[in-house]
């Protein structure tokens, strides 16, 4: 079922999903389980599934010659969704980026989810390569999520990049982007940012995902922006527990976000990290109840792949 269904279908009740991430290169599906299995109690209503692009190394071989050797440390999202869908039978939201893909790779995978019977995507442009100083698409890749979200509604036309196919099948995907409440670090300004955000619902997305915040009023201010714009589809909230002190520095750097002073200094009170989970967690379940009364369609956790602190959150919420 589509996201956009399942929100109509609920009337105004907040729903609860999650996010997990691909388990390392060698591990197998029990590690996705354990992560998503004590949250199952809770009825989410889908689980999203990142994927991370594929990187490469140079490395002399024996005979002297620089070899290209692949990186990758986590295997894909198709068969992570089609293993997630049987065993629980919740719908399962695939990321699909533009890098490390070509136009028609991309095409090939959105056949494959297609057959799978996934309704939902979430499309993003995907990260840089690491020492790469900006995002450099694949040579015949999509440039940015707009293109990506172009292609995916192509299909959903049933225009494909082979226009020579008779009768072709049109998809029908309902397809999900980010929004940044405090500006994707990359966009001039933060009206800017919200007319690109503007131009990829106008090109077919729609529901937009949040990027995780820790002050709500970011989040009221954001939906308050893109109404003004005219943005109608809905706008579900990410949000991410902190657990440790160092993500006190790496989230901002990493993400580009801001941690609440009060947050930040009730944090810093505490001796170790044990105490500061339990900080994070009841600042995330204020977060959420103060969000869920506000009426917002989705609540939706960043686990990363770990299971008890948004258990314990979604026990004092739903």
């Amino acid at each position: 079922m589509k996201i956009t269904e399942q929100i109509e279908k609920a009337a105004g009740k907040t729903l609860f999903s999650i996010e997990i991430l691909p388990p390392l290169k060698g591990k197998d599906i029990k590690s996705i389980y354990d992560g998503i299995e004590p949250l199952m109690d809770f009825a989410p209503a889908y689980v999203d599934v990142t994927y991370h692009r594929e990187e490469y190394i140079f490395r002399r071989n024996q005979a002297g010659v620089m070899e290209k050797i692949s990186t990758k440390k986590r295997p894909g999202t198709v068969a992570i969704c089609a293993a997630i869908m049987n065993r629980y039978k919740v719908e399962a939201v695939p990321h699909l980026i533009c890098g490390g893909f070509t136009k028609d790779e991309t095409e090939n995978a959105l056949i494959d989810l297609h057959f799978l019977g996934i309704d939902n995507i979430l499309a993003l442009r995907g990260d840089n390569i690491k020492n790469e100083p900006h995002f450099i698409p694949e040579p015949g890749g999509n440039t940015n999520s707009l293109e990506l979200i172009q292609q995916i509604e192509n299909m959903n036309n049933g225009v494909y990049m082979d226009q020579e196919l008779t009768n072709p099948f049109p998809t029908d995907f309902c397809i999900g982007v980010a929004g940044y409440p405090e500006k994707h670090f990359e966009a001039i300004s933060y009206q800017n940012d919200l007319n690109f955000l503007k131009r990829k619902v106008d090109a077919g997305a729609k529901y937009i995902v949040t990027q995780m915040f820790f002050d709500n009023e970011k989040y009221f201010n954001f939906v308050k922006s893109c109404r003004e714009i005219g943005i109608t589809v809905p706008i579900i909230p990410g949000l991410k527990p902190l657990t440790t002190k160092k993500q006190l520095d790496i989230l901002p750097k990493i993400f580009f976000l801001t941690i609440p002073e009060e947050l930040s200094k009730n944090i810093l009170a505490v001796a170790d990290d044990r105490a500061v989970k339990e900080v994070g967690i009841e600042w995330t379940i204020q977060q959420s109840k103060e969000l869920k009364a506000a009426g917002v369609p989705v609540l939706h956790y960043y686990t990363m792949g770990l299971s008890e602190a948004t258990s314990r959150i979604a026990k004092a919420v739903f």
